[in-house]
């Protein structure tokens, strides 16, 4: 009709009567659909005449000037690890002299990731940078099936796909093994992070590595697991002296967990490092303000940001040129925890 609007998802979603989320499965090729709901969204499609923005845009501009850094986390787990904020930091100064818009989205509830869906689906974004990647998370997937340009801070598994950018977390937390065996201390315990993302994961394989360097059987018994906050952290290590009150040494799988575990150790009467040492993971603006200072495995996570950013960048001038990983090298910083 002459003068009205062009259709939009929402009104193919109206005329089929489901969601916005099954009108953009349809259009991505989802297996997700019922054939019902396929067949009501292909007939509203035909009905309305409805063109996806992608391809309207395209007739005229082949860009958006946006990515999306997509974080799906709690603002609150935002705002009290340093990591994030370090990323976003790095992201941002790698487009400093771009002409690309940083769009950040937090993923918490189904309603921000439909949302997303939305916005990814109908190419408002030239990419996706992609942080505090989960195992089953289904955003990897579907940018997958969007072949969108996708970079990954971290990775679901060690055959990840998609281009990714990490640190070498296996080789940070053996170096922080090694350091704690050489200073004397025998039973070696460790705070890994969720079992679900892969950076817990690599970290839990160095501390295992840096035991079995040592000649040691590292058992199941000496691991507790955290969630990354400062309350998992005290929980572990409440966990861990339980276990083992004879422990003489923790390693962290981060700052923000082993803070909490100094916490615990301190209300238990254990005195650190004199009783037992400790260890953190990503030399965060955290350890350099505990009491006493924290021993920790260096991570460059400005670089990282900056890392996934340009890597990003050359996806999407240049679809399939970046290399699928890049590992940035970590270092131990030694301070009074230990």
């Amino acid at each position: 009709m002459a003068g009205s609007r062009r259709p939009t998802i929402k009104t193919v979603a109206a005329r089929a009567g489901v969601g916005r989320t099954t009108v953009s499965r349809v259009l991505n090729g989802s297996p997700l659909v019922s054939d019902r709901a396929r067949k009501a969204v292909e007939e509203a499609i035909a009905e309305l005449g409805y063109v996806p923005n992608s391809l309207a845009r395209g007739l005229v501009r082949s860009r958006a000037d946006s990515i999306a850094l997509v974080i799906p986390e709690s603002e609150s787990r935002l705002g009290a690890e340093p990591y994030f904020p370090a990323v976003i930091r790095g992201v941002s100064r790698a487009l400093a002299g771009t002409p690309m818009q940083l769009l950040l989205t937090l993923v918490r509830d189904q309603l921000e990731l439909d949302r997303l869906v939305d916005v990814l689906t109908e190419r408002r974004v030239d990419g996706v940078l992609l942080v505090s990647v989960h195992r089953h998370d289904p955003l990897p997937e579907l940018l997958e099936r969007l072949e969108l340009p996708t970079v990954l801070a971290g990775r679901r598994s060690s055959d990840e796909p998609l281009v990714h950018a990490h640190s070498d977390n296996v080789g940070g937390a053996s170096a922080a093994v090694a350091h704690l065996w050489e200073r004397g201390h025998r039973t070696v315990c460790t705070i890994a992070g969720p079992p679900d993302m892969e950076v817990a994961e690599a970290r839990l394989r160095g501390w295992r590595a840096g035991l079995t360097t040592a000649g040691v059987t590292p058992g199941q018994e000496l691991v507790a697991r955290g969630d990354f906050t400062e309350r998992g952290g005290r929980l572990a290590m409440g966990e861990l002296l339980d276990r083992h009150p004879a422990l003489d040494a923790v390693l962290a799988a981060s700052d923000v967990m082993a803070a909490g575990a100094l916490a615990e150790l301190r209300a238990r009467g254990r005195r650190v490092p004199d009783d037992v040492a400790l260890v953190g993971f990503d030399d965060s603006i955290v350890a350099r303000h505990t009491d006493p200072p924290l021993t920790s495995v260096r991570q460059r996570v400005e670089e990282l940001g900056r890392t996934i950013a340009e890597l990003l960048l050359m996806e999407i001038r240049e679809p399939g040129r970046a290399p699928r990983r890049t590992v940035l090298p970590t270092e131990l910083v030694i301070r009074e925890s230990s």
